[in-house]
């Protein structure tokens, strides 16, 4: 018999303590430590123990020695994943996926296995096999390269893996797999652990890539320790309201690649559909002309997108004003609203604001500061901004206009989005020549509040 003993893991950041103790010396949470048991024996290789492969030794090379080829990515045949990714899925990477229940994670990865040229493991352990068909006949029925299975024991997935050999492997989800090493319940701290670095080790040592479902908590957070996010070479995020049909997949973590890049699909009956114009959907389709709204070009990665900025000024009915955002920094509201007073004389000490950003995204990028300056004076003045205007430019304390990065690129995507005019910094450094909308140069907010109201 093995030696069986307990040990004390924090659920929250994945700490190990002899002993039960209240708080996690590490992320000083409270009631986190849980006791778990752990078998002590010789762990053997993914492979069986006598493989030739499994004695081999890796020996140290100087830099230069090391081939420093391009790496071929593996193409998703999905645009948006792919740049997500920076190209496409890197040999023998590890990739997390992680999002709320429901949001469509699994539904992502199955619609790409279908429609892979490479041969692809689809491992859940979450629904059967009769399930997955259902809803595979849904997206794509038409597809020979995709392998289902059922099982959530990590050595009876590598005797498949064997069996089949596939190019890809996918893991729906990493909470549900169990090893024979670990004695504690699938989903705790130590299997969480111990499968995701048998599935590294496996991933590395083979150059196969493996892509994993991760469960998230009510803060928002990828469940089990943050070790995980630390061992895997992706961390994606896949976001959305699910009473919008839009789903947004953000990197947080890429060895690979950009960090800033975003991803777009719309829900639909058959699957998730690629958004390839983000402004389509981020900017409202109006007859009328409203006091209250302004567009703004952001970046997200190398991409220019087209937001609509919503505010709405009205006097405060209680002896507080209300300050409200959606998808926006509150405090950088409450900063410009400070300048607006300040520097340009707005009273707005005494009023609410609630401002929103269309379309259900979050945006940290400064340059739409002119653009949120011009939707609540448009909202307080009740005088409508031209809806072929946008606006590209951070706003700073003294109340100056500050230049933005890439404004070249912010003003070819208005100009092919058949906008007018556009309003930047005159500090900006602009090479563009022989352009049809009109860029108006400014330096402060009052420059704009004369342009657009005066």
């Amino acid at each position: 018999m093995s030696k069986v003993k307990t040990t004390f893991f924090c659920q929250n950041c994945g700490a190990q303590y002899s002993k039960w103790q209240g708080q996690c010396n590490s992320c000083k949470e409270w009631n986190t430590i849980a006791e778990e048991i752990i078998q002590k024996e010789e762990k053997k290789d993914w492979k069986s123990a006598t493989s030739p492969d499994s004695k081999r030794v890796t020996k140290p090379l100087k830099i230069h020695e090391i081939d420093s080829t391009e790496e071929i990515r593996l193409d998703t045949r999905d645009g948006e994943l792919n740049r997500v990714l920076g190209g496409g899925i890197v040999p023998g990477s590890l990739i997390l996926l992680g999002g709320e229940p429901g949001i469509g994670k699994s539904t992502l990865l199955l619609q790409i296995s279908l429609q892979l040229p490479y041969r692809t493991l689809y491992v859940s352990g979450e629904e059967s096999q009769k399930q997955i068909k259902m809803r595979a006949e849904r997206i794509n029925p038409l597809s020979d390269n995709c392998y289902i299975l059922t099982e959530t024991k990590t050595q009876n997935i590598f005797k498949q893996i064997e069996a089949i050999e596939p190019e890809i492997v996918i893991i729906d989800s990493i909470q549900t797999l169990h090893t024979d090493y670990i004695e504690s319940s699938a989903g705790s701290i130590s299997q969480i652990r111990e499968t995701t670095a048998e599935l590294i080790k496996f991933a590395k040592e083979t150059n196969i890539p493996v892509i994993l479902i991760g469960h998230i908590t009510k803060d928002g957070n990828i469940a089990g320790p943050k070790i995980l996010e630390h061992m895997v070479d992706t961390v994606l995020q896949f976001e959305g309201d699910r009473n919008h049909i839009y789903r947004i997949l953000r990197s947080l973590k890429n060895r690979f690649g950009s960090t800033a890049e975003l991803g777009i699909y719309e829900m639909q009956g058959t699957g998730l559909r690629e958004v390839s114009n983000p402004s389509e959907i981020l900017i409202s389709h109006k007859e009328e002309e409203l006091s209250g709204t302004a567009i703004a070009t952001t970046m997200e990665g190398m991409r220019p997108i087209m937001i609509e900025i919503q505010a709405l000024v009205s006097t405060a009915v209680y002896g507080t004003p209300q300050r409200s955002t959606t998808g926006y920094n509150a405090k950088r509201l409450n900063m410009i609203l400070a300048v607006l007073e300040k520097r340009a004389g707005f009273r707005l000490g005494a009023k609410d604001v609630f401002l929103n950003i269309t379309g259900g995204i979050s945006v940290d990028d400064p340059a739409i500061d002119l653009a949120v300056v011009a939707s609540i004076l448009s909202s307080n003045e009740d005088i409508p901004v031209g809806k072929d205007f946008c606006f590209a430019g951070e706003v700073g304390l003294s109340g100056e206009i500050r230049p933005v990065n890439r404004v070249d690129q912010r003003i070819q995507e208005a100009e092919k989005l058949g906008f007018s005019t556009i309003f930047v910094s005159k500090y900006n450094k602009i090479t563009l020549k022989n352009t049809f909308i009109k860029v108006r140069l400014v330096s402060k907010i009052e420059d704009v509040a004369a342009e657009l109201f005066g």
